[in-house]
């Protein structure tokens, strides 16, 4: 079976590089679409949502700052369509699910640092996005290389 459009869900840092490159691989052969989606958490959620103070200017900020490493990615991977980057307010699992479905994505690719113990217990990214998930879901390993 080949992927007709591959969603890559990447936080922007340099650990997506890999699961960038592994989503063009699977998606080159068969000419596949690649789409990118950053989900900005609003910064009440980190806080537990009761914040005594108005955050909509750090948020914005923030959101600039996605918009700015999303053009950096542009540069960085060409192949990848203007048009095919997502940036969204809310929380990863569930925006990333509606993401794959209302684009009917058929693979999302996202990064996993196989964490264990308490890390594992507090859950991941890649591990929410597993789960009750529209398609399939690759998760690309992000282990640190031993030094």
């Amino acid at each position: 079976m080949s992927y007709t459009h591959l969603l890559v869900a990447v936080d922007l840092t340099e650990e997506c590089d890999p699961v960038i490159k592994r989503a063009m691989a699977i998606a080159g052969p068969n000419g596949a679409k690649v789409s990118l989606v950053h989900i900005v958490e609003p910064m009440a959620m980190a806080f537990g949502g009761d914040v005594p103070m108005d955050l909509s200017q750090l948020q914005q900020q923030q959101f600039d700052q996605a918009k700015e490493r999303m053009a950096h990615l542009f540069a960085k991977y060409p192949d990848i369509k203007q048009g095919a980057s997502h940036l969204v307010y809310g929380q990863p699992r569930q925006e990333i699910h509606h993401f794959a479905k209302e684009k009917q994505c058929d693979l999302i690719v996202v990064g996993s640092h196989g964490r264990h113990g308490l890390a594992l217990l507090l859950g991941s990214t890649a591990n929410d996005v597993l789960h009750g998930a529209p398609c399939d879901v690759l998760a690309v390993s992000l282990q640190k290389k031993a030094e």
